[in-house]
């Protein structure tokens, strides 16, 4: 399905906002409820959501034997054990620093890329990683952390390994001969990571610890239905109707979006460290998805 390149760029903005929005939506999350359990019950609202719009859309199919194994790689690696990584390390991490620490995927996929895949890596490519690689020790350097208290510690290293997750998902995806698209798997990949983490929730956190409120029933339908079920949905539409490059470089201001709005729900200050280390981070990915300008054809 496409659309025209204005409806286009106001969907991909409202998708921007929603990833953005979310990471200070699930810190509010973690302080209310058991962080698994916020993950799980995202996934389930999630996978309910898909499949309304998919019934709605025309997109709900049986998955093809050829599938199954993305269904079961996105459904474990990226939709169970990555939210549940979330969600952990939000606990011990400010919502803005964790947003630029989470959107550092590109950065390991390009390596993996190269390893796996045998894609070679242009040198502004590497010029790019090696800038945001340093704007990561920038942002875990003793001087901006307490490399003392453990949970800080801890929460990082699970925001990057969260990280690290997605960028697996993305190189299996890249690998991967698809006979149906992303979205028309998405609702079997949700209900997988639903209730894996639902069984992974009950063995670690036992029984929901938690008193259901509005205020953390609208946080759990924010998690399932913009920020998951029809963001992903809308980036089918997006990914059809705008140029990679557009979407892979637009997709940077989620974590700007996911710092100016703790700043404004959540009270959190933006210090020196993060300020810098997110322009490294995000200008070396930037550096990296930018295409080789081809020479111009000589004109009369």
């Amino acid at each position: 399905m496409q659309i025209s390149r204005r409806k286009a760029l106001f969907l991909f903005s409202v998708v921007i906002l929603a990833w953005g929005l979310n990471w200070p939506v699930v810190k509010q999350l973690v302080t209310v409820m058991p962080p698994i359990w916020s993950a799980a019950l995202r996934c389930a609202i999630a996978a309910a959501a898909v499949l309304i719009i998919q019934c709605a859309t025309g997109h709900f199919v049986i998955p093809k034997r050829q599938d199954i194994y993305i269904v079961l790689v996105i459904g474990v690696i990226n939709l169970a054990v990555g939210p549940a990584l979330m969600a952990l390390g939000l606990q011990f991490i400010p919502a803005g620093r964790s947003a630029v620490l989470g959107y550092t995927t590109p950065l390991w996929v390009a390596p993996g890329a190269w390893f796996f895949l045998h894609e070679k890596q242009p040198p502004r490519r590497i010029l790019g990683i090696i800038i945001g690689i340093c704007g990561v020790a920038v942002l875990c350097n003793p001087l901006a952390i307490d490399l003392g208290d453990e949970n800080v510690v801890l929460g990082h290293a699970l925001l990057l390994l969260n990280a690290l997750t997605w960028a697996v998902a993305i190189l299996c995806i890249r690998a991967h001969v698809w006979l149906s698209t992303p979205f028309q798997l998405l609702f079997w990949q949700t209900c997988l990571s639903s209730a894996l983490l639902i069984a992974l929730a009950l063995a670690v956190e036992g029984t929901p610890a938690f008193t259901p409120s509005l205020s953390t029933i609208l946080l759990l339908a924010y998690c399932g239905i913009p920020a998951t079920a029809v963001a992903y949905w809308a980036m089918t539409v997006i990914n059809a109707s705008l140029p990679a490059t557009v979407t892979s470089l637009g997709v940077l201001a989620a974590p700007v979006v996911g710092i100016l709005s703790s700043i404004a729900l959540l009270g959190e200050t933006a210090d020196q460290p993060l300020i810098i280390a997110t322009a490294m981070i995000i200008g070396g990915i930037a550096i990296g998805a930018v295409p080789k300008k081809k020479a111009a054809s000589p004109g009369p």
